[in-house]
């Protein structure tokens, strides 16, 4: 049959079996004698028996029955105390590896900058980073997978707890030798009959192509790239110019000079960069580290560092 006894209960009935006194229980516990006598009256009904004989003006005795009582109910406090430890040390500590998924085409634009501040400040961990598009992390966290994903805001999204880390703007990213690259910024209307390399992942290239809808024009695809790293590298060929959001935090091979980032002057939404998670407001101590890291980076490096904006655009970038 199933107790009905609590382990405040079982604690109070404990606490008067060691020092043999009601009063003086109450007092170790700082709690009323009332609250501990029905405690005692709860175990006896529960145990079938009594637990302890009192003795008017002499205090109490366990019973022979009362000392099994006791025993057993120290066993299960003493699981429910290390239970308790266990669970948080599940909080506190890291796992290894430490498994964080990020959405393709951020991997090698800011992740490994982050992840070199947060590892410097936590003890030695194995980082795993699982890049994939957005579908894939979806499938990632939901299966357990990995602790935490990086990517943009989306639909796709929506059953996880998202904390939201920045606002990035797009921008054009060009040749250093297209005319356009004198510029201080950038129509839609400007590039619409252009050559465009269109960064072809799932979830961004329907984004890309709605924005030339604004214009009702249509680009003019010279080149189909998976990978960010691609995208630059058939910009720096001279494929043509694309539309992208972050900024390396760090120079990337493909655009060591070869890349010019100019801000554009349409009203276009902006991209919200987020860590999402499956485990809502009980976050476990390294993701909250993890999170605020991130945004004390981004914060130190300021806006320009990850993102290309128009000097007209007052919005704050960083949450």
């Amino acid at each position: 049959m199933r107790s009905r006894l609590t382990l405040r209960q079982l604690r109070y009935v404990c606490e008067v079996a060691r020092l043999q006194n009601v009063l003086a229980a109450s007092r170790a516990l700082g709690i009323s004698t009332s609250s501990i006598l029905a405690a005692i009256d709860a175990a006896e009904h529960e145990a079938g028996t009594r637990i302890f004989n009192r003795f008017p003006a002499k205090g109490i005795r366990i019973t022979p029955a009362g000392s099994r009582f006791v025993a057993a109910a120290a066993r299960l406090l003493a699981a429910e105390t290390e239970f308790a430890r266990a669970t948080s040390d599940i909080s506190a500590r890291i796992p290894d590896p430490l498994r964080i998924g990020c959405f393709e085409p951020l991997g090698t634009l800011l992740l490994p900058s982050v992840l070199r501040r947060f590892a410097a400040n936590e003890a030695d961990v194995e980082i795993v980073v699982r890049e994939g598009d957005q579908s894939e992390l979806r499938d990632w966290l939901s299966a357990g997978e990995i602790e935490f994903a990086v990517l943009y805001e989306g639909d796709i999204i929506a059953p996880f707890d998202r904390t939201p880390i920045c606002l990035v703007p797009p921008h054009v990213a060009m040749h250093p030798d297209d005319p356009l690259a004198r510029q201080e910024a950038i129509r839609i209307a400007d590039i619409a009959r252009r050559p465009f390399v269109l960064l072809d992942q799932p979830e961004i290239a329907p984004q890309l192509l709605a924005i030339f809808r604004l214009i009702a024009e249509a680009p003019q695809i010279s080149f189909r790239a998976r990978t960010y790293g691609a995208a630059l590298a058939a910009i720096s060929e001279g494929f043509g110019l694309s539309i992208l959001n972050l900024r390396p935090l760090t120079p990337i091979y493909a655009e060591q000079g070869a890349i010019v980032r100019k801000p554009i002057v349409d009203d276009l939404p902006f991209a919200k960069l987020v860590v999402a998670d499956t485990y809502g407001a009980e976050k476990p101590y390294f993701l909250q580290s993890f999170i605020a890291t991130f945004r004390k980076y981004l914060a130190e490096i300021g806006t320009d560092g990850f993102a290309v904006r128009n000097p007209g655009h007052k919005k704050d970038l960083l949450f």
